[in-house]
């Protein structure tokens, strides 16, 4: 799992972004990328990761039921939900950006999804943990945090079905606030009632209810969640704070309800909560403002949003630091890229930055394309294909177009990672071997062997290389081995869309 680390930061103005995408697609040189086959597997990575009782259409076999008395101890039912790596934890905010952003790519790419035959999975990707979510929520000022910790589980290398580690529960409420993690989890309710809206509108009501409800807590109980649950500063400490939770929250309210309240708030809020004021370079699980100053900006040219238009264009300049950085057109304050052309924040879990721009890249390229814009970084011009291309670079890379001919999305291609730091699939699988594998037995037997794990984590997308393109395929890696599920998650939209525009009669029409 990713543990915490410095925000990488500027309080510098900006100018312009980029987006859309085109004739990009046509450059699949002699090396054809299977898009489809990209989106497929990328699903059946959550199916590995479900904690819980499994169901019957269970993809990922080597998986079996795990963790089926969470909660027990607190009398609370808290059976699912998502591990978030390759261990046990159930880490309540780095889920719900997970079932956000999975969510976020349906509503944006749902028909793209379709027309591959993903949609379902898709929304069973995103159920799973919306109804984990709603188990959590146990009264309107009480949310769990967190099943288990990290220390304790860390101790051990087991399968999940043999856990033998603490199972504790965490909760924030009105005397432990964690306006972070409730601020995320809203957002995460409310963006999966949108994508829940047509095929099950009592679903997708009842989720609004708890997303709402959720948010007036966080609102009205202000503090940082790793304040109220000390087990998880170790390994996701809020480092950016609450205020971007509630403004990310707010802004998911507002595209689910309509209601000029969240807008207000988002608006209202602006200054003091850092809204128009910090220029980021990262967007992850921790720092939202970024994704904040995408969706933001993208209310722009609505003519009912008039009135806020001063404050909105202030969210797009922040918005356009972002994406201007990542097209190193900042003036000295871009991301950096490493020889072979990836982005690159920081040497731990170095991908989850770069699915998570190559996801704000695309839409902002969209929205600039169906709006006939293009950006100016600092006097250049940039149009939406400049930004497409960035993002489909960074996709292509991931899926083996780099300097190790190596696809970073386990199971894609012909070589990928296979000694992934992943408890689960470095053990027999216990549907092939039942026989109880005990807490330190599994590093005794099993963490150190050097052939390839016995089961295969697809679609999990690993850590990936350092600054210099190199990378070690080693179980002891994590920082490079070990895959995360907010680093696949914004993926899933992006190889729907890459794969319906791989049809070169779609390109030429679009």
């Amino acid at each position: 799992m990713r543990k915490t680390m410095e925000i990488k930061t500027q309080l510098l103005p900006h100018c312009v972004n980029i987006s859309v995408f085109l004739l990009l697609v046509i450059r699949t040189s002699a090396q054809s990328l299977d898009y489809a086959d990209a989106l497929t597997k990328s699903l059946l990575y959550f199916e590995a990761q479900r904690s819980g009782r499994l169901p019957y259409n269970q993809r990922v076999t080597w998986r079996d039921h795990s963790g089926l008395t969470d909660g027990l101890e607190q009398g609370v039912d808290l059976v699912g939900g998502y591990h978030d790596a390759g261990d046990h934890v159930k880490f309540g905010l780095p889920m719900a950006f997970t079932v956000t952003m999975l969510s976020w790519g349906v509503i944006e790419y749902g028909e793209e999804i379709a027309s591959a035959a993903e949609f379902e999975h898709a929304l069973e990707a995103i159920k799973w943990g919306t109804d984990y979510f709603i188990k959590a929520h146990t009264s309107p000022n009480v949310l769990w945090a967190e099943v288990g910790d990290g220390d304790t589980d860390h101790y051990c290398w087991q399968r999940p079905e043999d856990m033998t580690t603490s199972r504790q529960a965490h909760k924030i409420d009105e005397n432990n606030p964690g306006s972070d993690l409730a601020g995320e989890t809203a957002a995460a309710m409310a963006a999966a009632s949108i994508v829940f809206k047509e095929t099950n509108p009592h679903y997708s009501h009842l989720l609004l209810h708890h997303a709402q409800q959720v948010f007036e807590f966080g609102d009205k109980y202000r503090g940082k969640y790793d304040m109220s649950v000390g087990v998880v500063k170790s390994y996701y400490a809020s480092v950016s704070g609450y205020k971007d939770e509630l403004l990310w929250a707010a802004l998911w309210l507002y595209k689910a309800t309509d209601n000029e309240d969240y807008l207000s708030y988002v608006i209202d809020n602006a200054h003091h909560f850092g809204g128009i004021g910090w220029s980021i370079s990262e967007f992850s699980w921790d720092v939202k403002y970024a994704g904040i100053q995408i969706m933001a900006s993208m209310l722009l040219p609505e003519v009912k949003h008039k009135e806020h238009r001063n404050i909105i264009r202030q969210y797009r300049s922040k918005a356009e630091f972002y994406i201007c950085s990542c097209l190193s057109k900042n003036n000295g304050t871009n991301t950096e890229r490493t020889p072979g052309g990836l982005l690159y924040i920081r040497q731990w879990n170095n991908m989850q930055y770069v699915s998570s721009a190559v996801f704000l890249l695309t839409v902002y390229s969209d929205f600039l394309s169906n709006t006939n814009q293009n950006l100016s970084c600092h006097g250049t011009t940039v149009t939406p294909e400049d930004l497409f291309t960035l993002a489909k670079s960074q996709v292509d890379y991931i899926l083996g177009v780099n300097p190790n001919n190596m696809s970073y999305l386990v199971g894609y291609g012909t070589k990928y990672p296979t000694h992934v730091h992943h408890r689960g699939a470095s053990i027999a699988s216990y549907r092939v071997n039942k026989g109880f594998i005990g807490c330190t037995q599994g590093y005794d037997d099993w963490y150190s062997r050097p052939e390839p794990n016995p089961n295969v984590v697809i679609g999990a997308l690993v850590g990936g290389p350092d600054r210099d393109d190199d990378f070690r395929d080693d179980r002891g890696n994590y920082m490079q081995t070990e895959a995360c599920t907010y680093n696949t998650a914004p993926l899933v939209g992006i190889f729907a869309k890459l794969n319906q525009l791989t049809d070169l009669r779609l390109i030429a029409s679009y």
